[in-house]
């Protein structure tokens, strides 16, 4: 008697299914929590993930303004810009960066997480950070996503 042989489901966009999470950016170093919102946006945390299929789920972060570095990287950390013009690059520093658009600090370092393609950029797009503790989405009603 032979045994049944299972078959392997791969993804495709029409069975992809998303949910919708948002997660506290308060008290949370950047690093490790944009590592964790990367997994989500990509899909890895589901068993059906398909690496060639946008998979992930939608990702509301609240609270950016309240995000924390380690070390002495509030001093020294640097965001770059370049216009590609001569004597365009412009570089801000981390705190003044937090203080006026703290949004961007987030989703620079998640953006740099995910894959450097067209499936990449898709991903970036299901990415929603808020400075404050409030959000227009409440009507997709978001599971809270725990992050350790």
């Amino acid at each position: 008697m032979k045994a049944e042989l299972q078959k392997t489901t791969l993804l495709n966009v029409d069975t992809a299914t998303r949910d919708w999470y948002v997660a506290d950016a308060s008290k949370q170093t950047l690093g490790r929590f944009a590592t964790q919102i990367a997994v989500v946006l990509m899909g890895k945390h589901k068993p059906s993930y398909t690496n060639n299929v946008d998979s992930g789920d939608f990702v509301v972060i609240l609270n950016a303004a309240e995000i924390s570095v380690s070390g002495r990287k509030s001093e020294t950390k640097e965001y770059d810009s370049y216009s590609y013009y001569p004597g365009g690059r412009r570089v801000q520093k981390y705190a003044k960066v937090l203080e006026e658009k703290p949004e961007f600090i987030i989703m620079q370092a998640v953006k740099r997480m995910l894959p450097k393609n067209k499936l990449g950029r898709k991903m970036l797009t299901k990415l929603k950070v808020y400075a404050g503790s409030t959000h227009d989405h409440a009507a997709q009603q978001p599971k809270i996503l725990e992050i350790n």
